[in-house]
Order: structure tokens, then C-alpha cells, then sequence
């Protein structure tokens, strides 16, 4: 029963794609949550961040009051830090991996399974049918290989002259459930929120002035920068220049295409460079 919650959202995020499923797609986030409430990983305190989402998606989807659509994208916007940061309670995000060290040098790296960032993607795919573009098989996958490589090259060779990565092949025992994290509730989350949400909704904001595309992707790339800020000025750096390289995908491939670039990076460094970087001296 334990499992029921995470197996759910990890099928419910590819079927999200597909407006046709979305019943399906509420269907199972239903028995995630319901599960995940009656068995402990989440308690009745998670009842107000799943209301106030509800509140903030009628808001957005009525259409006779622009001030409520507004107020609507501001609780969101509000909830979507909230639910990234982990700051929201009723949330028992279990530790799965670590801590623990990839390579001996590499800084000592810990993994959750969430069950509040995730409602992120969930909303955007559910409530925001725009931030899919359509865009043919050969688009996306040019747009989001061009932009794996774009970004994998200038992220990792910037890292290594940074000193806070070094080239160290791996394949650990639990690479598998990093792997399926990472692309199920990390990146279709961020890019749903990052390119979809912010560089397409200020696009659609700036509809007709001739900078458009590079006022949209600046502020979206700066952004996503910013919320590295963590881990230090370094990877600020790094996720603004990563942000830039897949909101271009984002922007000649569309959102599958900005997935396929930032998992690229993302699987690239994992593998084949110290993860999550090197420990300090």
C-alpha cells in the first residue's frame, strides 16, 4: 500500500501529456492522494494546499472577471514556490536515496519521493491547456537533442572549469529510481512551470512587440537560474545558462522538447560527471 501513492503519480505524469486522458489522469492522481492520505505520507493539513489549487484553477478557467483569472494566477504562482521549497505541511516526503556519495569526493546527496511539487505539473497540464504547443515529431526531437547538446556541452565544461564537477563515469545501484525521478516529478514539473508557464505565458503577455521570444526567454532563464540559488552563485550561473538552452528548445520544439534537453543534461551529469557535485575541500 506504501507504494500505491508514488506508482500512481509516476503513470498519471506521461498520461497528462494527452488532454483526451484527463479524467484518467485525475483518476489516478485521486487514488495517490486518497492512499497517500489514509497511510501517512500525507495528513490532513495537505487538505489546504490541494483546496487552495482547486480555488486558484476556478479562478483562472472563469472568464467573466479578469481580476479573479489575476488573483487566480497569483495564488498559483504563491503555492508553486510554496510546493517547491517544501515550505507547505501536511507533506511526509519520504527519503529513498542517502544520504549518500556517488564517488568519494562528491558531495553527499539525498533523495525524496514528493508528493507537493509534483501538483505543480499536474495543474499546469490540467488547468492550462496552452502550454502544450504543438509541434511535429522532427521539431521537437531537433529542437530538444540541439538542446541537450547545447547545454550539456556549455553546463558541464563551465562546471568543470568552475572546479565543482570532475569526470567520473558511474552507474549506481539505484540509478533507476533517479532516473525515473528525475524525468517523472523533476523536469516534466520545472518545464511545465519554467517554459511552459513563465516564458510561454509572457510571451502570450507580450504578444505583438517585436522582442517577445527574447524578453520571455531572458526573464523565464533568470528565473530558473535563481532558484538554484542554494546551492551557491556557481550553479545560479549554470541554471540560467542551462534555462537559456532549454527555453530555445522550448521555443522551436515546445515543451516535450524542453523535457528532452534538460533530462539530457540532467542524465549526462548524473552518469558520467560527480553528482552532486564535488564535497568542499
Amino acid at each position: 500500500m506504501f507504494a500505491i501513492p508514488w506508482i500512481a503519480v509516476f503513470l498519471a505524469a506521461p498520461i497528462a501529456w494527452f488532454p483526451a486522458l484527463r479524467w484518467l489522469t485525475l483518476g489516478l492522481l485521486g487514488v495517490a492522494y486518497v492512499v497517500a492520505l489514509a497511510n501517512g505520507p500525507l495528513d490532513t493539513l495537505a487538505l489546504i494546499p490541494l483546496a487552495l489549487l482547486l480555488l486558484a484553477a476556478l479562478a483562472v478557467k472563469q472568464r467573466q472577471r479578469l481580476y479573479l483569472q489575476f488573483l487566480g494566477h497569483v495564488l498559483f504562482i504563491a503555492l508553486a514556490i510554496a510546493l517547491s521549497l517544501h515550505w507547505l505541511p501536511g507533506f511526509h516526503n519520504p527519503l529513498v536515496i542517502g544520504p549518500v556519495r556517488f564517488s568519494p569526493d562528491a558531495a553527499p546527496f539525498t533523495m525524496y519521493l514528493n508528493l507537493d511539487k509534483p501538483l505543480i505539473f499536474f495543474w499546469l497540464m490540467l488547468v492550462l491547456p496552452w502550454i502544450r504547443q504543438h509541434h511535429g515529431v522532427l521539431e521537437t526531437l531537433g529542437a530538444g537533442i540541439g538542446g541537450m547538446l547545447g547545454t550539456s556541452a556549455a553546463c558541464l565544461l563551465i562546471a568543470l572549469l568552475l572546479g565543482i564537477v570532475a569526470w567520473e563515469p558511474k552507474w549506481p545501484a539505484v540509478a533507476w529510481l533517479w532516473l525515473l525521478n528525475n524525468l517523472l516529478m523533476v523536469t516534466f514539473t520545472e518545464e511545465a512551470l519554467f517554459r511552459g508557464y513563465l516564458q510561454g505565458g509572457l510571451r502570450r503577455l507580450l504578444r505583438g512587440q517585436s522582442r517577445a521570444n527574447v524578453i520571455s526567454l531572458g526573464i523565464a532563464s533568470l528565473l530558473f537560474g535563481i532558484s538554484h540559488a542554494p546551492g551557491g552563485w556557481q550553479w545560479v550561473v549554470l541554471g540560467t545558462i542551462a534555462g537559456i538552452g532549454y527555453g530555445l528548445a522550448f521555443r522551436f520544439g515546445g515543451l516535450r522538447a524542453a523535457v528532452l534537453a534538460h533530462f539530457g543534461l540532467n542524465v549526462t551529469h548524473f552518469l558520467l560527471f560527480t553528482y552532486p557535485m564535488l564535497a568542499a575541500p
